[in-house]
């Protein structure tokens, strides 16, 4: 039986309870983050709380946590090894049904572990690439506040599923913004270009970590407006998220990317993203 964590305790899963009220389950109202743990560690955590402190600040929520030895603790109960850990915090409950709230609720704290692969131990072969398609991009105006409010990208993931494909990736105003699960990239004679940061799109860690590995190993990295003939016509187009690090697209809307293959900076970026992973994990 799992562990979980809940408003301040370690309870096994099927024990956990939270209100119908709940804010969370009634309008969404709450934000989340999902963070690896590589034999326990945290893949880029900082990063991780650092952005949930910006979402729980943007909608105005107050939640005093020592995050990250909750969640260590967490992963040690839960057989420590490589987990994915669900972090949710709501505004909280007040009994009742109100788009009014108040200011001084107490939120409701959750997380769970999953099991997850070591994608960078595995290598890079191991890594297929994927199919996508493209959609219009129907979210709400502040997409970089991480919110639990994910219909429209369930229901992006559902039209791709549907299609055959694995990935939906977003346009708003003839421009792309991300995927519906990850961050978006392309590559162009060898420049990693990625869309515009902004309340447009969810500021991605291992969109970040990208740049930083690309700073540091004479890669030039740029945001740019990416439309959709420019997205088609690219060398390379990745994907990026905390659970999958970077991903290569080998096929646009039936269409191939260049030549329908892994691309050769994908697997240089790939290798600076196992050569992190590794000095992490030796400490």
């Amino acid at each position: 039986m799992k562990t979980v964590f809940l408003n301040g305790e370690y309870i096994a899963e099927d024990q956990a309870q939270v209100s119908v009220f709940d804010r969370g389950f009634l309008f969404g109202d709450s934000v989340y983050e999902v963070i690896p743990f590589y034999q326990g560690v945290g893949f880029r955590l900082d990063e991780h709380l650092q952005r949930l402190a910006y979402s729980l600040e943007a909608i105005q929520i107050v939640a005093d946590y020592d995050w990250s030895a909750i969640l260590t603790r967490l992963v040690d109960l839960n057989g420590g090894g490589n987990l994915s850990v669900y972090l949710q915090i709501s505004r909280g409950s007040a009994g009742r049904r109100s788009h009014i709230y108040d200011a001084n609720m107490i939120p409701t704290v959750f997380a769970c572990c999953n099991p997850i692969k070591d994608i960078y131990d595995a290598g890079p072969d191991s890594i297929a690439g994927v199919r996508a398609m493209v959609t219009d991009d129907l979210r709400w105006g502040r997409c970089d506040i991480k919110s639990t409010g994910l219909l429209p990208n369930i229901l992006v993931m559902q039209q791709a599923k549907q299609a055959g494909v694995q990935e939906g990736l977003m346009m708003r105003d003839g421009l792309l913004t991300e995927g519906a699960s990850c961050n978006v990239m392309l590559v162009e004679k060898g420049v990693i270009y990625t869309p515009r940061g902004g309340a447009e799109i969810l500021g991605g860690t291992t969109r970040e970590l990208i740049r930083e590995l690309a700073a540091n190993n004479g890669i030039v990295m740029q945001e740019a407006d990416i439309d959709y003939a420019r997205l088609l016509a690219a060398d390379e187009v990745w994907l990026s998220s905390s659970t999958r690090a970077v991903v290569p697209v080998i096929e646009i809307d039936g269409q191939p990317v260049a030549d329908g293959k892994k691309g050769p900076l994908w697997a240089q970026m790939f290798e600076l993203f196992t050569r992190y992973q590794n000095d992490l994990m030796n400490g």
